[in-house]
């Protein structure tokens, strides 16, 4: 399992400067292109930015992110995580994505998903009524757009299409295009069902509780007659020189941020001994490189994954800490589990 793809995620959360003061969106930006360019020099394989439109977080369009990135990086891929599909156009998604392919010489990635905030519906003038159906008929015409060839397609959610040939095109003739899904049977088999690779998002409790999807994904997929792809998770974590220090930093800036989305579902506050418990045996990788690692590739070995992605930002951390997270990772973390793995 030695050739495992290793990745970081970050949805551009608005970060500290030294004096602990929250910095402006603009900054948040530019720091997260900083990081990518770390990681980048690191070896680190991948950097996925998700979209959304919240105050927390900075990031709205990830390919125009993506897009500096390429101009300063030579070998990282460059993906969403996730693009919502759902309220934005397929055309425009899979040239924003061709586009950036072509600055960075093909490293561009695209990772599809429903979405699990939905402030994009309003704000693009979409229903939530409708979250199912636009997914569906959107993610048929963007499997459609990945041959490059002139689509003809019709549905309910947008204008039809009539031998409609879509540019640019990419160097090397499909866009690399994943699906994420948060847990539903029915978004696996549906990604199966399109040939697509597939991308847990696994963000609470035992990892080894994902394993029946992964055996629905290739059920699926072989039921279907197409390719089950390795699977990828992204979990959340937070390294630092010690475990002690990874947590104290963590865990507050965690707890701001999970109860102030957590109020607008209907969670009830976290305690600090269920952040406790997660760290030690759920979906949360926080601690040294040592602890990290050993986790990480616990979670790898009892999943089978090909690619493990770690969410490094939560709420206001320093700049100074995130870039020692993202130093860490590409520096110790990955070779550690890439040992533990050819052990």
């Amino acid at each position: 399992m030695t050739d495992v793809v290793f990745g970081l995620d970050t949805f551009g959360d608005i970060p500290e400067d030294d004096a602990g003061v929250a910095v402006s969106d603009a900054a948040a930006i530019r720091q997260v292109v900083e990081e990518a360019v770390l990681a980048d020099q690191l070896g680190v394989d991948a950097i996925a930015l998700g979209e959304h439109h919240r105050p927390e977080y900075s990031i709205s369009t990830p390919e125009t992110v993506l897009a500096g990135i390429a101009s300063r990086t030579s070998r990282i891929k460059l993906g969403s995580g996730v693009t919502v599909l759902s309220s934005d156009d397929p055309v425009r998604v899979y040239q924003r994505f061709a586009t950036v392919d072509a600055l960075s010489n093909g490293r561009a990635e695209v990772i599809l998903g429903r979405g699990s905030f939905t402030e994009s519906f309003p704000l693009f003038g979409y229903d939530l009524k409708d979250y199912d159906v636009l997914f569906e008929e959107k993610l048929q015409l963007f499997v459609e757009l990945l041959d490059e060839k002139p689509v003809t397609w019709s549905g309910t959610t947008r204008a039809a299409l009539e031998n409609a040939d879509v540019y640019p095109k990419t160097e090397s003739g499909r866009l690399t295009t994943w699906v994420g899904v948060g847990g539903s049977p029915q978004s696996v088999v549906r990604t199966a069902y399109y040939g697509l690779p597939l991308m847990l998002a696994i963000i609470g409790g035992a990892p080894d509780r994902f394993a029946p999807y992964l055996d629905l994904y290739r059920r699926a997929a072989e039921h279907y007659g197409t390719v089950a792809h390795p699977v990828g998770m992204h979990s959340p974590g937070f390294i630092a020189d010690t475990d002690e220090e990874a947590k104290e930093l963590f865990w507050p800036r965690y707890k701001v941020m999970r109860d102030r989305i957590g109020a607008l579902r209907g969670w009830p506050p976290v305690k600090r001994h269920e952040f406790d418990s997660e760290v030690a045996h759920g979906s949360m990788y926080v601690g040294s490189p040592e602890t990290v690692a050993r986790r990480i590739a616990g979670a790898i070995q009892s999943l089978g994954v090909g690619r493990f992605d770690l969410i490094y930002t939560a709420g206001q951390l320093p700049v100074s800490a995130r870039l020692k997270a993202v130093e860490l990772y590409g520096e110790k973390v990955v070779p550690l589990v890439r040992d533990i793995l050819a052990g």
